[in-house]
């Protein structure tokens, strides 16, 4: 397991104990990683290296953002939630071109629902964590619910990762009131993609998730809808919103990376499929992967758990101060 965050502000620098065997500094993130992404491809870690890239004073502010969550571990009694409970309203904006690709809204619904499951502990799998992971997997609590689905005819054939879905300027669509409702924009995506979302920090034109129409909802909650093999049970959303709420892919984009969360274990790099488990690490101090993390690879049937790790660099986001505190309010 993994010893805990402390920042050096003006450095942009992650110091870790010694089974924290990378360091990340985001004035200058490496891209040697991209060849990892054999399967499951979310291309959020060089979304947010090119957006580094592009604005500088995005480094400093993600800086900030990770200097509040140690703050907020360090004493989480000291912030409070308004009302205690977190209710996303979520915007989903359809880009279509085929009848086909303008999903139906009883598919939609079942990616709200199953995004209400899989961040409160409720998706029947969870049952399935193994024991070793039992102490630490946890709910999130956070509560998400349909506010409005915009629809859009385009000539586009597919669309990739320049945002462009995001823009009416360029074809795709604005997003709707982006401080305070959390737009998804379901298209169909080029380069083997299945979904990209934006870390907190980022522009607000920009802010939000992009999830390919095909991984867009459950095959087992709304059968008649149109999905893509292995990921079909809505998990690509769940990861992506993973993203979107501050949570780094669990092997943190390195060999035995840091995802800047204390209790998940060190892992080699992604996992794909389905691995059985246990699957071993040659990472220092860890024997097993959790290749069922949300945060991981694994194809939708094999995702099952965020960790209370996890839960608390969420909500840290979320209380007085954090970087997605107006989306808390009532």
């Amino acid at each position: 397991m993994k010893a805990k965050l402390f920042i050096v502000s003006a450095s942009l620098v992650f110091l870790f104990g010694c089974q924290k065997s990378e360091v990340n500094n985001y004035d200058a993130l490496s891209s040697e990683n991209t060849t990892l992404y054999q399967g499951r491809k979310c291309a959020s870690f060089e979304i947010l290296q090119q957006q580094l890239k592009d604005n500088p004073a995005l480094a400093s502010r993600m800086n900030d953002i990770e200097d509040f969550t140690a703050r907020y571990q360090k004493n989480p009694s000291m912030y409070k939630l308004v009302n205690g409970v977190i209710n996303i309203p979520v915007v989903v904006n359809v880009l279509y071109k085929t009848a086909a690709e303008n999903i139906a809204l009883g598919q939609i619904q079942s990616q709200i629902d199953v995004l209400n499951e899989d961040f409160n502990a409720l998706n029947a799998d969870y049952t399935s964590v193994p024991t070793i992971f039992s102490t630490i997997k946890t709910s999130v609590g956070i509560r998400f619910y349909l506010d409005t689905v915009i629809r859009k005819a385009t000539t586009k054939t597919s669309w990739s990762t320049n945002d462009a879905c995001k823009k009416s300027s360029q074809g795709g669509l604005n997003p709707t009131s982006p401080t305070t409702k959390m737009n998804m924009w379901c298209c169909t995506l080029g380069q083997g993609l299945l979904g990209y979302a934006q870390f907190p920090g980022g522009s607000s034109a920009t802010d939000g998730v992009v999830i390919l129409n095909k991984a867009f909802g459950s095959r087992a909650k709304f059968p008649a809808g149109s999905y893509t093999t292995s990921y079909d049970l809505g998990r690509t959303a769940t990861h992506e919103v993973g993203h979107w709420m501050n949570l780094r892919h669990i092997w943190g984009d390195a060999t035995c990376g840091n995802d800047l969360v204390g209790d998940t274990p060190l892992h080699n790099g992604a996992n794909y499929g389905c691995p059985a488990y246990p699957t071993k690490s040659t990472c220092t101090g860890t024997p097993v992967m959790m290749t069922m993390n949300y945060m991981d690879y694994t194809n939708d049937r094999c995702m099952n758990m965020f960790t209370v790790g996890q839960k608390s660099r969420v909500n840290s986001i979320f209380v007085s101060g954090g970087a997605r505190f107006s989306f808390a309010q009532p």
